[in-house]
């Protein structure tokens, strides 16, 4: 089975767009993403209505629970707070509908699905030291593996330390380790590499490649200027920050 793994979208339909017509030239199997279809960016609605008709099994984020009404924005700070209720302010009702119904994690066949943690959304995984306590939840599952999004930055974590990956290679998930993988933001790099990023999976081989992909990161701004979104949004698109 070869699953391709995208996460924190954040209404940045160009590179959602981008992203998923690389997945089609790769061949996956099927599509997971973990959260944080919206927020940020300019295409709430755009991002979730394509979510949904693709069917892709989704992880509830914490700006998709803001989003819906389901948590309140406190700790957000002010940017991610103006964005986070332009969002609300901004979403069908259906689509409010669609992101509260969403899991916190989801357990498939091959790996754990979560946003933050295992177990709670708003927990940033972002060290070995940090990924050490939630190993645990994997054993409770029976699985070897959990993909996690939420910081931005691709990760490679295994219950002996930390590894990396980057896109000229595949990385071999060895049977007798633990893994916790973060693919990256499709929506919002945050690791200076301004492409939008995901991660295939192939579940009979056992290997993980981390894949980049360019975007028309220039139209993605200038639509959060025109819907009079901070302009420190548009920036970091540029940045990769």
């Amino acid at each position: 089975m070869r699953y391709a793994v995208i996460s924190d979208l954040h209404a940045n339909l160009e590179a959602f767009e981008a992203v998923l017509e690389v997945i089609r030239g790769r061949g996956a199997d099927q599509i997971v993403c973990l959260g944080d279809v919206v927020g940020y960016n300019a295409n709430p609605n755009e991002c979730v209505d394509l979510v949904r008709e693709l069917e892709i099994p989704t992880i509830c984020g914490n700006h998709d629970a803001v989003a819906c009404g389901l948590e309140e924005p406190w700790g957000f700070n002010p940017i991610a707070l103006s964005a986070a209720l332009w969002t609300r302010d901004h979403l069908r009702e259906d689509n409010h509908r669609w992101l509260k119904g969403l899991e916190v994690n989801r357990t498939f066949e091959h790996f754990v699905a979560a946003h933050g943690s295992p177990t709670d959304r708003d927990c940033y995984l972002f060290s070995w030291e940090d990924v050490i306590p939630h190993f645990q939840f994997l054993e409770q599952r029976e699985r070897k593996l959990c993909f996690f999004g939420h910081t931005h930055c691709p990760g490679i974590y295994a219950s002996d330390g930390v590894y990396t990956v980057d896109e000229e290679s595949r990385f071999a998930l060895n049977d007798d380790k633990a893994f916790f993988i973060n693919p990256g933001s499709a929506g919002q790099p945050r690791d200076g590499d301004r492409r939008a990023s995901f991660g295939l999976y192939d579940s009979d081989a056992g290997v993980y490649e981390l894949v980049r992909v360019e975007y028309d990161v220039a139209r993605a701004a200038d639509k959060v200027i025109a819907a009079g979104l901070p302009s420190f949004l548009a920036e970091r698109l540029s940045l990769g920050r």
